[in-house]
């Protein structure tokens, strides 16, 4: 796969966050990889691919500017603002140059409809100011040529060192209760098979809409119960929190777009893989 190196010059948005990070590190090997990062850090500042970038202060365009990117990919948080103003440039910068951009959704933007799993193609629609964001900045996208565009919704992500666990680890260590909702369907995935299949969409040149979920789903309470189970054999508080009398779903579930099935991930893998 070194061959791919000189193909595409990557630039990671968001590189030092916890999804940005993994993405970059998956792919730094295989193409010419660059990363923005907010916060100044040892690694970061004698690192030569890394930038540093506030969404808020900094304009995006001198980065794009100095790295020339063929992809963008964007793992930003930060205010909300601030991201849309970012991704109109980002958006008109792949305009006059043909850059690719793959945009980090999530199932979030569907948060409005509760009675079924969402798909590829399904209306989005969210309650939620974070949903709703979302959605602004896919809309915003898929206004550019197709080809030029992947927007990936992503549900829960996890893996060994993520902030949930890391939350729930902290939670545990001070006896403070775990929060879990019995009535929530979801599916689940984990950080290091995003970042794969973020490499395969790059390699065989996809484009379009992806729900990069377990193809399975989970109750919320059920799926953190067997996280906790791998943490501690000790009692752990439990807060059961009902937002609704009934089942609600938030799922984002591949039809139309699914990957082959070595990059396909279920509910059991992801626990299997935070196991090890």
């Amino acid at each position: 796969m070194k061959k791919d190196v000189q193909k595409h010059r990557v630039l990671i948005l968001g590189a030092s966050g916890y999804i940005g990070n993994a993405i970059y590190k998956e792919l730094g090997p295989y193409f010419r990889t660059y990363g923005t990062y907010r916060t100044p850090k040892k690694e970061y500042e004698t690192n030569k691919q890394f930038f540093q970038y506030n969404v808020e202060e900094d304009d995006v365009y001198e980065i794009l500017e100095a790295c020339k990117p063929s992809v963008i990919i964007s793992a930003l948080r930060g205010d909300f603002n601030a991201q849309t103003i970012a991704h109109q440039h980002i958006a008109e910068y792949a305009l006059e140059y043909g850059s690719k951009i793959i945009f980090l959704s999530s199932a979030n933007a569907f948060d409005a409809y509760s009675k079924y799993p969402s798909y590829e193609l399904d209306k989005t629609l969210s309650h939620s100011i974070y949903g709703h964001f979302k959605i602004k900045i896919e809309n915003m996208l898929l206004r550019l040529p197709k080809k030029q565009v992947t927007i990936i919704r992503l549900p829960m992500v996890f893996g060994a060192n993520c902030p949930r666990i890391q939350e729930i680890k902290h939670l545990i260590s001070e006896k403070e209760s775990v929060e879990i909702f019995p009535n929530l369907i979801m599916n689940v995935t984990l950080d290091k098979k995003v970042t794969q299949q973020i490499h395969y969409i790059i390699n065989r040149n996809k484009h379009g809409i992806f729900h990069l979920g377990s193809t399975d789903l989970v109750h919320h309470d059920e799926f953190i119960k067997d996280i906790i189970s791998l943490i501690t054999e000790g009692n752990v508080l439990l807060k059961h929190v009902f937002t609704t009398n009934e089942d609600r779903y938030l799922a984002v579930l591949p039809k139309y777009n699914k990957l082959p099935k070595h990059l396909q991930i279920t509910s059991r893998n992801v626990l299997e893989e935070l196991q090890k």
